[in-house]
């Protein structure tokens, strides 16, 4: 991710706070020009940057302070809360409501990624069971009609459009209408890129909004603009009632810091940020956790999010059969869908503490989703009886012939089969061992719950499922246990899951 360079090097200016012997004004004065300099190098704006220095040298008056107070507590928490301030307004997003129509409108430059970000918006809600639609109000651009009717297509989204209207308020208006009357919740409308010089395309901009009369107003901002990225925004917001933004391109080189300075001209929340071309690749943006995996601390909040978004708590009986230690292949082929689910590997590894989103490389994630891709394959060519079967793996052994038929049906060789049904052996035996733990999947501390000897010989063999580079960036046996702890404290339901994406990338 294009911030994780500006995340290390404020980390590295934090890390200083804690090898220096004795905290006085020399250390934080050199930590706070390290941070300073790191985040105009990532493009953040001069004003901010140096509002940000100001607060924090009020805060910490080495003189006032009392004998027994956490100097480098208080300044890492100073810092902490001032980088916050800088990606949030403290203004709260339009939030839409079930059950009647919510039209939203996308403004941005061209070439922001604005109507991709329409449809991954589209569908972020349509997974979400809302029903949601598009309407294309781009006339000026070629081919926007065409985008989003093939983007719509593919995600199953309905959609509006005219290859003949050619006044974009006319259509938005018309598209809207015709979805108020079929009952759609989330109404999003595209309209034209446009610069702040173009002065027709933003009267442009303000007849469509004064004909669909929107809820919200998206402002979509590409972060690969640098510090063009404020006056930009300012126009915008000068001539429609910006009440959110989605930062997009947050997955390249850019330094991204231009866009988080936007936030500060436009006033308005972001929402989302877009990190990547697929239609999945859209998250949610929560200022507290975004700073803190910046930082590398983490977001929990968000991990457990993914996983209760997976509903296991509704498949009580895949819990009940972990509860008694029983582990069918069926159970494993629902474990890598969920992982499918989930999104990419890499968002879901920035959210665990200790490790940066880039720990990843596209290549690597890219392999582990096609190497799951193929597991599933094989899997799709087993009958009911070997998906079933409490013991998978000893029909497996006991009829070789079964392998060969597997192999037959999937295309792949009867080694790549084998391997599968080990790598079933290996998950099978660590569901036994939890189901043979009392107290795992009580609410509350598993440390007090648990019998540790059990505990310490469930952990040594989940670190021997896991690739050792993933377990170095834990922070070895300690990390991953402070890891299954917090896990465990909010979300029980989730554990073995997220146990079988680990192991599903080994």
């Amino acid at each position: 991710m294009v911030l994780a360079d500006l995340g290390r090097k404020i980390t590295s200016a934090l890390r200083s706070l804690s090898n220096a012997t004795v905290i006085n004004e020399e250390v934080l004065n050199s930590m706070l020009k390290e941070i300073c300099a790191a985040l105009l190098e990532a493009d953040v704006n001069i004003r901010l940057v140096k509002k940000l220095r100001e607060n924090v040298r009020a805060v910490i008056d080495f003189d006032d302070m009392a004998g027994g107070l956490n100097k480098r507590r208080m300044i890492q928490s100073a810092v902490f809360k001032e980088l916050v301030k800088l990606v949030d307004p403290g203004v709260k997003a339009y939030q839409p409501v079930k059950g009647r129509p919510n039209v939203i409108m996308f403004v941005g430059l061209q070439g922001s990624g604005k109507t991709t970000t329409c449809t991954k918006l589209a569908y972020h809600y349509l997974k979400k069971n809302w029903k949601s639609c598009l309407v294309c109000a781009d006339t000026f651009r070629a081919g926007a009609y065409d985008q989003i009717k093939q983007n719509a297509t593919k995600a199953r989204i309905p959609f509006y459009g005219s290859y003949t209207e050619i006044d974009p308020a006319v259509i938005a208006a018309d598209g809207v209408e015709m979805f108020k009357k079929e009952g759609y919740e989330i109404i999003i409308v595209d309209t034209s890129g446009r610069h702040k010089q173009e002065e027709s395309l933003f009267e442009e901009m303000l007849q469509v909004s004064n004909a669909v009369k929107p809820d919200n107003i998206i402002f979509v901002m590409d972060a690969t603009i640098g510090q063009a990225c404020e006056s930009q925004a300012k126009a915008f917001k000068d001539r429609v009632n910006v009440g959110s933004v989605i930062i997009t391109k947050l997955d390249g080189h850019a330094k991204g810091g231009g866009a988080l300075s936007a936030v500060a001209a436009t006033q308005s929340p972001v929402i989302f940020v877009g990190t990547g071309e697929h239609i999945d690749d859209l998250e949610p943006f929560k200022t507290k956790p975004f700073i803190s995996k910046l930082l590398g601390m983490g977001d929990i909040e968000g991990l457990i999010d993914k996983v209760n978004e997976l509903n296991l708590d509704d498949n009580e009986e895949l819990l009940e059969k972990i509860k008694h230690g029983q582990f069918t292949m069926r159970d494993m082929y629902e474990q890598f869908q969920n992982i499918m689910k989930m999104g990419p590997f890499s968002q879901i590894m920035g959210m665990i503490p200790g490790f940066s989103q880039d720990f990843m490389s596209k290549g690597t994630e890219q392999e582990s989703m096609a190497r799951l891709k193929r597991l599933m394959t094989i899997m799709d060519s087993m009958n009911d009886g070997e998906l079933d079967n409490r013991d998978g793996a000893k029909l497996f052994s006991k009829q070789p012939g079964r392998v060969v038929r597997v192999a037959q049906g999937s295309g792949v060789t009867e080694k790549e089969v084998k391997d599968l049904i080990g790598q079933y052996t290996k998950f099978a035996a660590v569901v036994k061992k939890m189901g043979g733990i009392k107290g795992l999947f009580k609410g509350g501390d598993m440390t007090k719950n648990v019998n540790p000897t059990q505990m310490a010989k469930l952990n040594q063999q989940m670190a021997k499922m896991m690739d050792p580079r993933v377990l170095q960036q834990m922070g070895g046996m300690s990390g991953l246990q402070n890891m299954m702890r917090q896990l465990q404290q909010g979300a029980a339901g989730g554990l073995g899951n997220l146990m079988g994406g680990f192991g599903g990338k080994s």
